[in-house]
């Protein structure tokens, strides 16, 4: 990452052409050099230097856009550009995106900031920036063609308003969107509180992180651009698991997680161990009045929600969008359901002509979890992921919230797989089970049910057997 000496040098580096038209006499006078970020990792919070103060968020997988003060001006530069993005090791996507990575910087100001954010394209078409939630002038809402012209491939605009209100909110093009949403081009921005806010908590760990999805097929590197259901890589912050990392906070912590949702359908994100407040959206704080504990919160496309709770609970709690499909990459949508099908005869057959034939979900799909199966280059397993009693069998939208006694205030590195108390953990019984006590009435219906007309047809169900063995060769 390029350090805060290098990014306070100034504009000598930068070339980017400026549109004299869009940007004013005192921001041409000093170009703010643009900072960039190739690593996927969880970056540490990025404390104020300069400016008034804040507590910081955490960016799951992704970094928060350093600025400088020019003139009492919290300024910003924003590049436009192709990226390289490492969806989980083993996996990297060619996408779009802001500063080296996608999705973009979190950018964080502070309520009643002048806020100048010059945005440089380096794509090959045109685009803009909507600042989704701002209360800002209309020309500066983003939308190209009806409240700005579009950045030309090579130009670089400048945006410049009043950060008017605190909350969570969004950044994206509103320019050919179908592509450069598709793409991965979005990011989050942090407006903190000028002052103690009757309806804003203070926190000990504040993290953020984007909803958004991918359709890549097996063996490329490139997403979809014209899919609109069909996603088979659904991602927070552009990872899917095993590659997003862990939420690292200590016993007794309260736990602030801002949400957007950028992709094309709603997600119920559940959390284990833990009932929460929804206590803001990205159109501001929750009323205390208003809210109500959950442990599941959906939020639908283009929203944001922001949790907060007590971390009370010890241990390895798993957080992720409770739709099944959702936790699962690279999956293949016309696969047959094979639950209970008698593969043995058929392998035979199939075995003369290719020898390293695999039965696949004759038992169900966890086998697919295990199986040493080639996949095409560039390609996550579907279920993937070790945790500490053997696979997890997860992917996409799944990480793991992990609350320790030991972790100290500003730690957020991994502490490692959590330490049950002895007794805590399920454990396999092997003694006898007891009868079971049965009702009297057990069985009885409300009503008396009709026999339907004709010949019964019996249906048999295949069990497994007991052999152990995992494939047919």
């Amino acid at each position: 990452m390029v350090s805060r000496r290098q990014f306070f040098r100034g504009a000598g580096a930068v070339t980017a052409a400026v549109s004299a038209a869009s940007v004013s006499k005192v921001a041409l006078a000093a170009l703010p050099e643009p900072v960039l970020q190739a690593r996927p990792d969880t970056m540490p919070p990025l404390l104020p230097a300069t400016g008034r103060p804040y507590k910081p968020v955490v960016t799951l997988n992704g970094w928060t856009l350093p600025w400088r003060m020019n003139q009492g001006v919290k300024e910003f530069h924003l590049v436009a550009e192709p990226v390289l993005r490492e969806l989980a090791p083993g996996m990297k996507a060619h996408l779009w995106g802001y500063n080296g990575q996608s999705p973009g910087p979190t950018i964080e100001v502070v309520e009643g900031d002048r806020v100048r954010i010059f945005v440089t394209n380096k794509l090959p078409e045109h685009t803009s920036i909507h600042w989704h939630g701002q209360r800002l002038p209309n020309g500066m809402d983003g939308v190209s063609g009806l409240t700005q012209k579009a950045i030309a491939p090579g130009k670089t605009y400048v945006y410049e308003f009043v950060a008017r209100r605190p909350g969570t909110f969004m950044y994206h093009p509103h320019a050919d969107e179908m592509t450069q949403m598709a793409m991965g081009m979005m990011g989050f921005w942090i407006t903190h509180p000028k002052s103690r806010h009757p309806q804003i908590s203070e926190v000990d760990r504040d993290f953020c992180f984007l909803l958004n999805a991918f359709d890549i097929e097996p063996g490329s590197a490139t997403p979809k651009i014209m899919t609109m259901l069909d996603f088979n890589l659904w991602c927070w912050n552009s990872r899917v698991f095993p590659g997003i990392d862990t939420l690292n906070v200590g016993l007794g912590d309260r736990v602030r997680i801002r949400v957007g949702n950028l992709t094309m359908t709603n997600h119920p994100i559940h959390l284990h161990g833990h009932e929460f407040e929804v206590t803001g959206t990205d159109g501001g704080p929750v009323p205390r009045s208003a809210r109500w504990p959950e442990v599941t919160t959906d939020i639908a496309v283009g929203q944001m929600r922001q949790i907060e709770f007590l971390a009370d609970e010890p241990g390895d709690w798993a957080f992720h969008c409770h739709k099944s499909h959702h936790t699962m990459n690279a999956m293949g949508h016309g696969v047959p359901t094979m639950i209970g099908v008698d593969h043995s005869e058929v392998v035979k057959k199939i075995g003369k002509l290719i020898p390293d034939y695999m039965v696949m979900g004759e038992r169900g799909m966890a086998d697919m979890a295990e199986m040493e199966m080639a996949l095409p280059a560039n390609t996550l397993p579907m279920m993937s992921g070790q945790g500490p009693f053997g696979g997890v069998e997860m992917g996409g939208m799944f990480s793991v919230l992990k609350v320790r006694k030991e972790q100290k205030p500003g730690d957020y590195s991994d502490p490692g797989w959590y330490r049950h108390p002895r007794g805590e953990v399920a454990f396999e019984w092997t003694g006898a089970l007891p009868e079971p006590r049965r009702f009297a009435a057990e069985g009885g219906g409300s009503m008396p049910s009709q026999a339907p007309e004709g010949a019964s047809t019996e249906l048999r169900a295949r069990k497994p057997g007991g052999n152990g063995n995992k494939h047919s060769h």
